[in-house]
C-alpha cells in the first residue's frame, strides 16, 4: 500500500491524465452532444440566403425575356383581326361596312398624333356606302394613286403600291381636330375591292 492510499481522503490522480472535475479532451459536452462547428452554421446561413436570391434573379431574367418576347411578337403581328371598336370608328371616322371580310386594324398613339390603320374587303355597294358616309364618292378615287405612304405601309406590313395591281386612292383633308384619311383601294377583283385606310388625328 502506498503512502497516498494510507492517508484518508487523499485525492487519487486520474489514470487517463484528464484534469480532475472536467471531461476528457475531445469528449462529449455536458449536454450529451458535440459542439457544432462554426463553418457548418455559416454554410447553412449562406445557403438559406443565396438559394432564394438566386431563384429571384433567374425569375427576373425570365420575366424580362418573356416581356421582350411578347413585345416583339406584338410588334411583328401588327394588325389585329376583327373590327375596330365603335369608339375607334367614331373617333377616326372609319365606318367599316357591315359584312366586310378580312377586317383588321392597328392603332398607334403618341402625344403628337394618333392613327388608326384599317383594312377590309367589301362589295361594290359596301365601298360606295363607305365613301358616301365620308362625304365623297367612288369617282373621287384617283386611278393608279397610292396615297398611303411607304412608312405607314411598312408599320403594318401592307404591300400597297406593289406593281401588277389595280390601285386607286384619295386623301380626305379636314381641319384639326377632325381626322385626316388616306384611302387606297385595290381593284384586282372589282366585285370585292380591298380597302386600306389610315386615319390620323392631331390633338
Amino acid at each position: 500500500m502506498t503512502a497516498a492510499e494510507q492517508r484518508p481522503g487523499a485525492a487519487v490522480p486520474p489514470a487517463d491524465g484528464a484534469r480532475p472535475g472536467g471531461p476528457a479532451s475531445g469528449g462529449p459536452t455536458p449536454g450529451g452532444g458535440r459542439r457544432p462547428r462554426r463553418w457548418v452554421k455559416a454554410l447553412a446561413i449562406f445557403l438559406l440566403i443565396a438559394i432564394p436570391a438566386g431563384y429571384l434573379v433567374i425569375s427576373a431574367i425570365q420575366s424580362r425575356n418573356g416581356g421582350e418576347d411578347k413585345a416583339e411578337a406584338a410588334s411583328a403581328t401588327g394588325l389585329s383581326a376583327g373590327y375596330p371598336t365603335r369608339v375607334q370608328r367614331r373617333i377616326y371616322d372609319v365606318p367599316v361596312p357591315l359584312y366586310s371580310k378580312k377586317v383588321a386594324f392597328y392603332e398607334t398613339n403618341s402625344w403628337k398624333v394618333s392613327s388608326l390603320y384599317v383594312q377590309f374587303v367589301t362589295s361594290r355597294h359596301g365601298l360606295d356606302s363607305f365613301l358616301t358616309k365620308l362625304g365623297t364618292r367612288r369617282s373621287a378615287l384617283d386611278e393608279g394613286e397610292v396615297t398611303i405612304t411607304k412608312g405607314q405601309a411598312k408599320k403594318v406590313g401592307w404591300q400597297v403600291g406593289a406593281p401588277g395591281h389595280d390601285w386607286a386612292g384619295m386623301i380626305i383633308k379636314r381641319q384639326d381636330p377632325q381626322p385626316k384619311l388616306r384611302i387606297t383601294v385595290k381593284f384586282d377583283n372589282p366585285v370585292h375591292p380591298k380597302v386600306y385606310v389610315v386615319s390620323t388625328v392631331t390633338p
